[in-house]
């Protein structure tokens, strides 16, 4: 069986890392396409490295642009690369542009395509995230869905036939690091102390193109009463930047993203989460810190039992939010066990187009 993989972003290299090792531990032929979504080395290459993924086979080198150009710019240059491989299956990952021009450019050239962490819904039809995924859910021959409420949403959009429960390929990975990085302790900034801090990440455009939106996440950030380790995506310096808007306030201290290692081991040993990222949330359920998530809505419902996860759309009472006490309910493992990527392989396999 051959599987092209095609991979263009942070959360889609991480997810790649379990289904990489299981591919080749099956002794399957991979072909890893990335469309080069991130470039820049923290968000990018090192990835690669941290989680031990083969190097890309291509790397189209798209780079930055509007979600239009984005995605023509990686459909003109992948209908080659597919061309060339002519995979048994065209695996795309998420719900970012090169996720949907993935998924568009192989049907363009009838090859079968699977979709991995197929099914999630936030019914935010703002979000860029939600068209990708929805459309590319209903262009896949095959629905890779990490939870029971995925599938549900599969079914109810007319997709059962194609859907299968794998897991979710992102717990594979985080418990993999938390094991390997579990007794060290983070590379903290001066000031911030083990279990006396948050971790913190804002990059969505409902969050950041706003003006008077980006200026409230920062005051209510700088208004936690801890000290916040603001893990600032490039957009979200620049935008700011931009906009006269200061990060740094309060007891906020600005850093770049860490190396995914680096993150697990932040968030383990942090005393909880202020983030928009729907990775994050989950991460943080896994690794069991406290969330609170500036969105109306979350793709992750399960992390919002018994307080794991609080929304906070409005900002009203993030401080509060914030430092609020660990749950002491348990976490059940509605995201798997940690063998989704072995799943994902035996799925393809029995489904192998014939």
């Amino acid at each position: 069986m051959k599987v092209l993989s095609i991979v263009g972003a942070r959360p889609q290299f991480v997810k790649l890392a379990p289904v990489a090792a299981a591919l080749s531990a099956s002794g399957e032929t991979h072909v890893i396409v990335h469309t080069g979504q991130h470039y820049d080395e923290r968000m990018s290459d090192v990835f690669f490295e941290d989680l031990r993924i083969p190097q890309p086979d291509v790397h189209l080198g798209v780079g930055s642009g509007s979600h239009g150009a984005q995605t023509g710019a990686m459909l003109g240059a992948l209908d080659a690369v597919l061309d060339e491989h002519r995979p048994d299956w065209v695996l795309v990952y998420g719900d970012t542009n090169s996720t949907l021009a993935g998924a568009v450019s192989a049907v363009k050239m009838h090859l079968p395509v699977a979709h991995l962490e197929a099914g999630l819904r936030s019914f935010n039809r703002r979000m860029p995230e939600e068209h990708n995924r929805v459309l590319t859910d209903h262009a896949a021959d095959l629905c890779l869905a990490p939870t029971h409420a995925a599938m549900e949403h599969l079914a109810n959009e007319g997709l059962a036939q194609r859907a299968v429960l794998v897991g979710d390929v992102m717990t594979d990975i985080c418990f993999l690091v938390r094991d390997r990085v579990a007794g060290n302790a983070p590379d903290l900034p001066a000031g911030f102390t083990p279990g006396d801090y948050l971790v913190a990440t804002i990059h969505r455009a409902d969050n950041t193109d706003d003006p008077a939106r980006l200026e409230g996440i920062a005051a209510a950030l700088g208004s936690i009463p801890a000290p916040v380790l603001l893990l600032a995506h490039p957009r979200l310096v620049a935008r700011a930047s931009e906009l006269g808007i200061e990060l740094a306030r309060g007891q906020v201290t600005v850093t770049r993203p860490l190396p995914y290692p680096d993150m697990v081991a932040a968030v383990l040993h942090s005393r909880g989460v202020v983030t928009d990222s729907g990775g994050l949330q989950k991460e943080a359920y896994l690794l069991g810190a406290p969330c609170t998530t500036l969105r109306t809505e979350t793709e992750w419902p399960e992390t919002l039992a018994a307080g794991w996860n609080v929304l906070a759309p409005d900002l009203v009472g993030v401080a509060e939010y914030a430092v609020r006490p660990r749950p002491e309910s348990d976490r059940p493992p509605v995201y798997g066990e940690g063998d989704a990527a072995q799943r994902v392989v035996r799925t393809l396999t029995d489904r192998l187009p014939r």
